[in-house]
């Protein structure tokens, strides 16, 4: 039975939670070192926030065992609290009150004077980027400011462990890296990182090891490099002259290379992942025979859009996008 001195910051066996006949989690087993992060990698409705929130001790476990920094979720989630911090999907703020004045009051509720609860303020408010809107209400800050204000609530006590439930979400690409700095810091203070995210480069950029989940079950785990090797020797990107020919084009690559093409945003772009010994030349000089110019191309490594599709043989834009059960509602 793990202790307190377990050098592992999570440890689960058969996580299962259902809410009426919809199984969110389904037999989850995790098991994270201390130290780095760790990221949680699915679609909506895949059951990320349900296995967080059981983690973070907010909803009990229909089934299964778990222990966090080495205490056990089910005899000691005091302990755990006392350890952890938890950010969710959305902004748990105060609208109403300035920056400044949410810090002090989460600073009061955690046992802080109120002239120590304004010193950690005014620290976390600088440290974040936020000391200029510290005295304006937070219904007038933008999206990545509420985010950063946000994590920074959760800063108050530092927390030996963090649960990160879709940081990004909603947010600018500016603020998203802003987000993405603030973890790596958090981490080279000491913090390990439990991220939950459907965003494939944000997993790619942060994470050291990845849990991808689908349908309430674990279905890969390592580190991304582990991940991409999966899907095999790399991928051909294809860039075409004409967008009106991409159709005709992909139907040719998977004919030749017997892979499924993904069609990027990009309108004239297309991926084929490789199986060891693809001959890629014969397929790109058919293309040419029938007319469908091609710009540009290259040889890559797989993304992780590439594992996705191998995983679960849809590209992670085309997954369920059912959102699980609003856990503090159904709990």
């Amino acid at each position: 039975m793990p202790v307190a001195e377990s050098p592992y910051a999570v440890e689960a066996r058969g996580l299962v939670k259902s809410f009426g006949s919809n199984v969110a989690v389904d037999g989850v087993d995790l098991t994270i070192p201390r130290g780095g992060i760790y990221g949680v990698l699915g679609p909506n409705g895949a059951g990320k926030t349900t296995a967080i929130r059981m983690l973070a001790t907010l909803l009990r476990p229909d089934a299964g065992e778990a222990w966090v920094l080495g205490r056990d979720i089910f005899t000691e989630p005091k302990a755990v609290r006392e350890r952890i911090a938890l950010t969710g999907q959305f902004a748990s703020l105060d609208e109403d009150l300035t920056g400044m004045e949410n810090l002090i009051l989460l600073g009061r509720l955690l046992g802080f004077t109120k002239q120590d609860a304004r010193r950690r303020g005014k620290d976390l408010l600088t440290a974040f980027g936020l000391a200029e809107a510290a005295d304006r209400q937070v219904k007038k800050y933008s999206g990545g400011m509420r985010r950063r204000l946000d994590i920074a609530g959760s800063l108050i006590v530092t927390p030996e462990m963090m649960f990160l439930d879709e940081p990004t979400t909603g947010i600018d690409p500016r603020s998203r890296n802003q987000v993405w700095d603030i973890i790596r810091t958090l981490v080279a203070g000491g913090t390990t990182i439990l991220l939950t995210t459907q965003y494939l480069e944000e997993a790619d950029q942060l994470a050291d090891r990845i849990a991808v989940i689908d349908h309430g079950r674990v279905i890969a785990e390592g580190t991304p490099g582990q991940l991409k090797a999966q899907v095999g020797a790399g991928a051909l990107k294809v860039r075409l002259a004409d967008q009106a020919q991409r159709e005709r084009a992909a139907e040719v690559l998977e004919r030749r290379l017997g892979s499924v093409v993904i069609r990027e945003k990009d309108a004239v772009a297309l991926t084929v992942r490789l199986g060891e010994g693809a001959g890629t030349t014969p397929a790109l000089n058919a293309l040419e025979e029938l007319g469908l110019e091609v710009e540009s191309f290259s040889y890559g490594q797989p993304s992780l859009d590439e594992v996705f599709l191998a995983l679960t043989g849809k590209p992670a834009e085309t997954q369920n996008d059912d959102a699980e059960p609003d856990a503090e509602r159904v709990a």
